[in-house]
């Protein structure tokens, strides 16, 4: 395997109420080298989404730890946490998650704002080029609502990269989008992991999406079966 860039060691995650308690994750190890393409696959309700906050720093596991570039995330206070999100992440949600009072551009912009090095015409400029790379080069000024599926989930994708992360997770980004919008958005995610590198985690319940895994990885009733 290439250079380690994350690794979840013995991730657990359970919930508790005032009677039971549910275990999503059971002592999950991935490890996930650079420049490779891992699909976590399984059915609905298997751990999948929960699995990817935990590794984007999202969410606190109950147990074990995730490292990255050599260091435990979750032994970093919220503040570290979050610059390291911001800066090392790029996180790709089934339902967007753009907010509908900012354009497409603004949207894109936003993650850069948190950059204090970068100036507002520099961030201006590459969200712009971004999505003009996408093939939204006419829909800059538009606000969601104003796009297609298709085209808000392509703007969910510069958004996650407008600040050159190492990593980019997706949590079933063709979930919410009909078969030709989902197959145009695979190939543009196959596309920035084979042409230019891009580390990516997606995770999925469609088999259909299996095929484009460099590695697939099998996860139900919170293990890793593989």
């Amino acid at each position: 395997m290439n250079e380690i860039v994350i690794e979840a060691r013995g991730i657990c995650k359970s919930y508790r109420d005032s009677r039971n308690r549910l275990e999503v994750l059971k002592n999950v190890e991935l490890r996930v080298g650079k420049g490779e393409f891992v699909v976590i696959q399984g059915p609905s309700g298997a751990g999948k989404s929960t699995l990817l906050h935990i590794l984007a720093g999202l969410d606190d596991p109950t147990g074990g730890s995730v490292l990255f570039g050599g260091t435990d995330i979750y032994a970093l206070d919220e503040n570290s946490r979050s610059v390291f999100r911001n800066r090392k992440v790029g996180f790709v949600f089934q339902f967007f998650h753009l907010l509908p009072e900012l354009t497409a551009l603004e949207n894109v912009m936003l993650p850069g704002l948190f950059k204090s090095f970068w100036g507002r015409g520099n961030k201006r400029e590459s969200a712009r080029c971004l999505l003009e790379r996408l093939g939204l080069s006419r829909r800059l000024g538009h606000k969601p609502q104003e796009l297609s599926g298709g085209e808000q989930q392509r703007v969910a994708i510069a958004r996650a990269l407008i600040n050159s992360p190492q990593i980019l997770l997706c949590d079933e980004p063709t979930g919410n989008l009909d078969s030709e919008n989902g197959a145009n958005i695979l190939g543009l995610i196959e596309e920035l992991n084979k042409k230019e590198g891009i580390t990516v985690v997606m995770a999925t319940h469609d088999k259909e999406i299996a095929g484009a895994a460099g590695r697939l990885v099998h996860l139900k009733d919170g293990i890793i079966l593989n």
